[in-house]
């Protein structure tokens, strides 16, 4: 099937972009890397009047520490964040997300901030800006406003991001001493969507846990922080028996339904088996284990 038709645009500066999606509003649609819209067209599941393709902006292809953030640009791909000695050292949870996204097709072409946009609940890095307490940007004509990525997503496919939006930023607080992370992926074969996956990612402090962050994908409509055992986390010695209370209360904020993958307790079951096995791994790297 081919695309409907629609009018492509390439604007050269963030002020034409965003000129074009006040004038068009929800009858365009941004392109980034594409992989998951360019399907979308084709299928016609979307019909864009109007294409923005911002891949002529200058500067947008970035991924830096500055002022206690990493900021991480509209068009920096999945490939970039697999080849990063940055979050190879300070970052493992994307580290570890990334060299799963897809295929190398896919990542050589493929955005975070597409993809965390594109808001599918078996999407890899929504589920890891959750357990990163991100920050996402939101630009328009009128100005930039900031939302946490836990108040972003809002259901499958659907995020706060209005249509006269860009997502022209992603921050994520800096990683401190003491500070790892783990992504584990479940997936019937190499490239696919997940069929579980959990993020993690660990402040320790004095010997205990100063902050949590515990990510979930495809258990749900849309990917899911587990606040109730990030709490749980909080200010406890990370020994098996809060591990083990942690997962359960992870496995608890599971919303998986039954498919041809597995049933909703063998689903929940992954949660509490990853989230064990990702505590244990960032506790680890936390404590300059690798």
């Amino acid at each position: 099937m081919l695309p409907a038709p629609f009018e492509y645009h390439a604007p050269t500066t963030m002020e034409e972009a965003l000129g074009l999606l006040d004038e068009f509003g929800e009858d365009a649609k941004v392109l980034a890397g594409g992989q998951s819209l360019i399907p979308l067209l084709k299928l016609r599941f979307a019909s864009p009047a109007h294409l923005v393709d911002i891949n002529k902006i200058k500067d947008l292809d970035f991924l830096e520490e500055r002022d206690g953030t990493l900021r991480v640009g509209p068009l920096f791909r999945h490939k970039s964040a697999e080849r990063s000695s940055l979050l190879a050292s300070r970052y493992h949870v994307m580290a570890d997300a990334a060299p799963q996204i897809a295929d190398p097709i896919i990542r050589n072409r493929g955005t975070i901030a597409g993809s965390v946009a594109h808001a599918d609940p078996s999407g890899d890095w929504g589920t890891v800006l959750l357990a990163l307490d991100a920050d996402l940007v939101l630009r328009s004509r009128s100005g930039s406003r900031t939302v946490k990525a836990r108040e972003f997503f809002s259901g499958p496919f659907s995020t706060a991001l209005e249509p006269t939006e860009i997502l022209s930023e992603i921050r994520i607080p800096a990683a401190r001493p003491q500070t790892g992370g783990a992504y584990l992926k479940l997936e019937r074969k190499v490239g696919d969507f997940a069929t579980v996956a959990v993020a993690v990612h660990l402040q320790m402090e004095d010997g205990k846990v100063g902050s949590a962050g515990i990510g979930l994908t495809a258990v749900g409509p849309q990917n899911i922080e587990a606040e109730q055992a990030e709490a749980a986390l909080r200010g406890a010695s990370l020994d098996d028996t809060t591990i083990k209370e942690a997962a359960a209360l992870a496995a608890e904020a599971a919303e998986p339904k039954a498919d041809q993958r597995g049933s909703v307790e063998y689903k929940r079951n992954v949660v509490r088996v990853f989230t064990e096995r990702g505590l244990k791994r960032a506790y680890e790297r936390a404590r300059g284990g690798g």
